[in-house]
């Protein structure tokens, strides 16, 4: 068993994906757990998709995909907004054109100005070949993310659960909302390294769900996510290593199943409590 687990650690690309894993396993599934509670999931599938031709454009550019990625992701919710308040047009009419519009522009980008094998890459990611700068830009982002969480926990609670509410004791309703709109951004944005842009969405949901079941409160939620999410990419990380399998889809599917095994567990638990 001891070798099983020190065998890949020989290689320092294994390292550095699983310490990648650990980071994003724990990013994505807070900043997921607003999103599932808003009943938000779907924009923050847009904004992943959406930021594709900024990535594109900054490959082509040769500047950090950071500030591309930012930019157009950004852009993606002003979209939405705008057609939204412009139109007759209703919010996810909005976001399913936003989303293909988007999309399409980044596959055409990528297709045009780079290689079939960027564009596979940056829809399914390569969590083995993150670099220490690629970590050190995770690390920032979770870092900052944190702080931000930790400093306005109970007013974003109080916009999560009761909008309305919220606005009405006054809170900054619209600062909270677009704060939480570059967190989601930011996560996904270092998280594409590790699973692409087709599957992040996956991993900031997936975690988040089984909390979601399992926790009563937010930060339950955030807790037990975190924790599914650093066990879906460690064990992930370790059967692409052994079985020589694509890495980002299997960290997915290890997620997913988590969540299956959880659903049918609270069911069956359900079932003996009522037949006690």
């Amino acid at each position: 068993m001891t070798e099983f687990l020190l065998a890949p650690l020989q290689f320092t690309f294994i390292q550095r994906a699983l310490f990648m894993g650990i980071l994003t396993g724990i990013l994505c599934p807070v900043v997921g757990s607003y999103l599932v509670v808003q009943r938000l999931a779907l924009l923050g599938d847009v904004i992943a998709h959406c930021v594709l031709p900024g990535v594109a454009l900054s490959l082509f550019f040769q500047i950090d995909r950071l500030w591309g990625a930012f930019i157009f992701g950004m852009m993606s919710t002003g979209v939405i907004h705008w057609v939204q308040q412009r139109t007759r047009i209703k919010v996810d009419g909005a976001m399913a054109f936003t989303f293909a519009s988007f999309f399409a522009l980044g596959v055409l980008l990528i297709t045009v100005l780079r290689t079939q094998q960027d564009l596979e890459h940056l829809l399914f990611g390569d969590i083995l070949s993150v670099t220490e700068s690629d970590l050190w830009k995770t690390l920032i982002v979770m870092g900052l993310i944190g702080i931000l969480v930790r400093r306005f926990y109970h007013p974003l609670l109080f916009f999560t659960f009761d909008p309305v509410g919220a606005q009405a004791v006054g809170l900054p309703v619209q600062w909270l909302n677009w704060g939480l709109l570059v967190a989601v951004t930011l996560t996904i944005i270092v998280s594409m390294q590790a699973v692409g842009v087709i599957l992040v969405m996956a991993l900031m949901v997936g975690p988040a769900l089984v909390g979601y079941v399992l926790a009563d409160e937010l930060q339950g939620m955030m807790l037990i996510g975190s924790g599914v999410g650093v066990l879906s990419c460690g064990v992930g990380i370790y059967s692409s290593y052994y079985l020589n399998l694509p890495t980002g889809p299997l960290i997915i599917l290890i997620a997913t199943f988590t969540l299956v095994i959880t659903i049918l567990g609270q069911q069956l638990w359900q079932k003996w409590q009522i037949n006690r």
